[in-house]
């Protein structure tokens, strides 16, 4: 499966394509909607999100509502268009780069003199295609019971006191405001995000992501760009404004010995193999253990600021303060839709190496025959 998505921040449309999905899966486009409107919520966000109304139409790879193994296509438009692909539009130059963002090398890779010709791709405006596209593999996902959610671990210096039981504690007990599962915490953190938009700066923050429901056998040891925990841990790096990703312990493994951090494994008839603990995240050698797979990830503060720091004009090269573009102060819950999006992607890609990817009934057969080999073990 390959997904490649099109479009600019302040272009017509964004495009994601998904080829190799597989065929006879019934897509809903409400669900999709629904992950749109999530990416859009959340307190500390800027006033483009007043101004869109992000909404997906397939226009292929459907008949029905049902899949048909052909790529599918996915467009949303843009309400706050206001560059063409042949018209000029009225637009001012831009030369001040802006730290933190991919002005500064973007222009000096590509040649560029005029910033707005690498701001508009490079904007995370993007991930609008890709959380359209993980809605998909999400209704894939779902028909083996596999469930994702996620939430916020801190925001700035404000950390959650509460530990979930399970991912039906997580979904039963996030907020919409912050997407956050301790409640006392949470009016900390919007304390901090009204501080920090008064005085022009932005904030950055920590997301957990769980998939439950995934059985053992995804990914695998035998090659490099196989493994479960290297395809997850790529696809949310590849996420504008994430900074590191760790899986169960994390970097918690460096400070404990052997015999404390790792899982021992335990039989019984009626669980089978099990595990008392799951300090590896439910990933162990690039395959996945059976249980759930727990994730988190480090936003670094948004990159503008309403108060800028110091730059250089690329045409002058005077001293310069940074330009100055709408954005949000924080985008912690966006980044838990996008998370949860991007690792629907990457565990599709992987479940369908493992049980095929022609057709729907051909991945329900091989799968139903691997768990009854699993019981036989």
């Amino acid at each position: 499966m390959r997904l490649l998505t099109a479009g600019e921040s302040h272009g017509s449309c964004n495009v994601a394509i998904l080829e190799g999905f597989p065929k006879g899966v019934r897509i809903e486009q409400h669900f999709i909607n629904d992950e749109l409107k999530r990416r859009m919520t959340g307190i500390g966000r800027g006033g483009r999100m007043l101004i869109e109304a992000d909404s997906a139409e397939l226009i292929s790879g459907l008949r029905n509502k049902i899949t048909l193994g052909s790529p599918i296509a996915i467009l949303i438009k843009n309400k706050d268009a206001k560059i063409f692909t042949q018209s000029t539009d009225n637009l001012a130059s831009l030369s001040i780069p802006r730290p933190a963002h991919a002005d500064l090398c973007g222009a000096l890779k590509y040649g560029e003199k005029d910033l707005r010709n690498i701001l508009e791709r490079a904007s995370a405006r993007e991930t609008v295609a890709r959380v359209a596209a993980g809605a998909l593999c999400k209704q894939f996902l779902s028909l083996f019971r596999v469930r994702i959610a996620s939430f916020t671990v801190s925001l700035g210096n404000v950390v959650s006191g509460v530990t979930p039981k399970d991912i039906s504690h997580i979904i039963a007990s996030r907020s919409q405001e912050l997407n956050c599962i301790d409640h006392a915490k949470e009016k900390q953190m919007i304390k901090a995000i009204k501080c920090a938009q008064a005085s022009g700066d932005s904030l950055g923050g920590v997301v957990e992501v769980w998939l439950d429901g995934v059985v053992c056998g995804l990914g695998s040891f035998m090659h490099f760009d196989k493994r479960l925990d290297a395809k997850l841990a790529g696809y949310l790096m590849s996420i504008p404004a994430v900074k590191g990703v760790e899986i169960g312990l994390g970097f918690k493994y460096a400070h404990q010995r052997g015999s404390s951090a790792h899982d021992a494994i335990y039989y019984s008839p009626s669980k089978r193999f099990y595990r008392n603990t799951n300090n590896s995240g439910g990933i162990e050698g690039g395959i996945s253990t059976g249980s759930p797979i727990v994730m988190r990830l480090a936003m670094k503060p948004i990159a503008t600021l309403y108060k800028p720091l110091a730059s250089v004009d690329l045409i002058t090269k005077k001293k310069e303060k940074a330009i100055v573009e709408r954005s949000d102060t924080c985008a912690i819950v966006a980044l838990s839709v996008i998370a949860e999006a991007m690792s629907a992607l990457a565990l599709t890609e992987s479940f369908l190496e493992k049980f095929g990817c022609d057709s729907l009934s051909d991945i329900k057969r091989n799968y139903q025959g691997y768990l009854k080999s699993i019981d036989n073990l």
